[in-house]
């Protein structure tokens, strides 16, 4: 989207910052732990789940201490899955993943940051039929952006766009493999892959007050220790989200 940004591409930027590496090594241990218990696998060969975990510890420089002991604690313990589904402000939808010891209290946890936030949370199913459940690759940009991504869209990707710092490409999860080896097949680098909820209609918040509230709320959302992934449909104009980042 030209002269936007949306909330995948600003969260990747947050991201990229070194502040909040360890807090995202952090979330992909437990995304790495759970994709273990869940696939009840700790071979990413037979689990595609953690095979995409274990991409994006790579993507991120992940220590491989971190990633063993995540291994080992995917075998260890009581944590759960949840997934959480709400409004958030503007009237922005929004998804929140991740695991727990304790779905009580982190129940009511993100419940709180919904209330706080000018949100509200809602059922199953109230937001997720705007989602479609995709893997998402990150290509590196090389000469010629317009052929690239004519030559990806050749190998069979459903959604083309480029972005500040690549090009993002989106299949369904059950052709991760497969993509990744047509990737690599074809020269084309991947900066990072990983399973998201891609917004099927995106809402768009050109008000300065509405946006800088949902970019605050989702980023409290992020930082909870439990959460490790938030999706969000919001797209804010290029010049609103300057004005924030220079306030």
């Amino acid at each position: 989207m030209s002269g936007h940004s949306k909330w995948s591409t600003i969260k990747r930027k947050k991201e990229a910052t070194d502040m909040v590496r360890g807090k995202l090594f952090s979330k992909i241990s437990k995304t790495i732990a759970t994709a273990v218990k869940g696939g009840g696998s700790n071979n990413p060969e037979t689990n595609s789940k953690l095979r995409v975990a274990i991409e994006e510890a790579r993507a991120a420089n992940m220590p491989k201490a971190n990633v063993e002991r995540a291994l080992k604690k995917g075998g260890e313990g009581e944590i759960s899955e949840f997934t959480y589904e709400g409004f958030g402000p503007g009237g922005i939808c929004v998804i929140v993943e991740g695991a727990t010891d304790n779905r009580n209290r982190t129940g009511q946890e993100i419940k709180g940051i919904f209330e706080r936030g000018g949100g509200s949370l809602a059922g199953p199913g109230a937001v997720s039929f705007n989602f479609k459940p995709k893997c998402m690759f990150l290509v590196d940009k090389k000469g010629n952006t317009q052929n690239q991504m004519l030559e990806l869209i050749d190998i069979g990707v459903e959604d083309v766009e480029e972005t500040d710092d690549g090009i993002e490409i989106y299949v369904d999860q059950d052709k991760y493999s497969k993509t990744k080896d047509d990737l690599e097949s074809k020269g084309q680098k991947t900066i990072k892959s990983e399973l998201v909820q891609n917004p099927i209609n995106y809402h768009t918040l050109d008000n300065l007050s509405d946006a800088k509230r949902a970019l605050a709320f989702l980023e409290m959302l992020e930082d909870h220790e439990d959460v490790y992934k938030v999706f969000a449909n919001v797209n804010i104009p290029d010049g609103i989200l300057a004005k924030i980042k220079s306030q």
